[in-house]
């Protein structure tokens, strides 16, 4: 006779005695459960309820280990109603996490690890980058997520390091040794900044208002432009990537100019983890140590103002 899966506990043992687990913990077993092939592809998993009671964790532990597995493309229709369900076939590449995953562009990686974060009940962002434009995109997914009822944060903290207004930028910048040239460029990208800064605060701080999420969003300006862009998720992750500059043609007050600049949303992103072997969980400490420094010494209060 079949057993349902509703029914029992995910490998058909009984609910396990150990100590309450992590949901990377519970994501670690369960994506082990996928590819050894004792969860086979298109079966459905128990509900959350079920796997909360066999790990010994909360759901919301359970929610957040489903959707770190559905970014890998593991599971499919993860929701908060539904029971999820293995993905059909998931490639080895697919499958990659840590130091074992290749790097991908920006949009491409950040999407997913940024959904994913916001199933933890206190999501925390760090984040140093050149404009925000890359987090503002990613954020859209949990946004709608919230929005729909199928995530739950009670708190978001967000805080973000961006150059300051009062330098001369490295990048982006003007090709030609023109100053009228290279005041365009530097106020368009200040626009950008402003903008992106006040379209990322004002969509986290309405969730006090529509969710009663406790939400805080800071920003700090830096007295350098930053080569690379780092975000820092729930003090488990760090994904890293290099600005590669190129020469553009932009379109900046009706005139092309050439400049050198970055397309922050292609670079390539490396994806480092908290208990993913002593190369990954050395990063992200050293990664969150040196966020921490910069924010608590050589940054100042930025206004996102004209």
């Amino acid at each position: 006779m079949s057993v349902d899966p509703e029914l029992a506990s995910v490998n058909g043992r009984k609910r396990s005695q150990r100590p309450q687990a992590s949901h990377r913990e519970v994501a670690d077993e369960l994506r082990t459960r996928i590819r050894s092939g004792v969860l086979r592809p298109g079966q459905r998993m128990p509900t959350q309820a079920k796997l909360a009671d066999e790990f010994g964790v909360e759901r919301g532990a359970v929610r957040q280990a489903l959707r770190i597995l559905q970014s890998e493309h593991l599971l499919t229709n993860v929701s908060k109603g539904a029971p999820a369900t293995v993905a059909q076939g998931p490639g080895p590449a697919r499958r990659a996490t840590g130091s074992e995953a290749p790097p991908q562009p920006t949009m491409v990686a950040l999407t997913p690890r940024i959904e994913a974060a916001f199933a933890a009940s206190h999501v925390r962002i760090d984040a140093l980058c050149l404009t925000s434009v890359s987090l503002n995109l990613a954020l859209g997914g949990p946004l709608r997520l919230i929005h729909a009822g199928r995530l739950e944060p009670a708190k978001i903290d967000v805080r973000v390091l961006l150059p300051s207004r009062n330098i001369d930028l490295a990048f982006p910048t003007a090709v030609a040794d023109d100053a009228s040239a290279e005041d365009a460029v530097h106020d368009r990208w200040l626009a950008q900044r402003n903008a992106q800064g006040q379209v990322l605060r004002h969509n986290l701080l309405a969730l006090r208002a529509t969710h009663g999420i406790d939400v805080h969003v800071t920003f700090r300006a830096l007295p350098f432009t930053p080569p690379v862009k780092l975000y820092l998720l729930n003090g488990a992750e760090a994904l890293f990537a290099y600005y590669t500059l190129g020469r553009h043609e932009r379109e900046i007050d009706h005139e092309h100019l050439q400049t050198y600049d970055a397309e922050g949303t292609q670079s390539m992103l490396f994806a480092f983890e908290q208990g993913a072997g002593l190369r990954d969980t050395t990063f992200v400490d050293q990664s969150t140590r040196w966020f921490d420094a910069l924010w608590e010494t050589i940054s100042s209060e930025l206004h996102l103002t004209s």
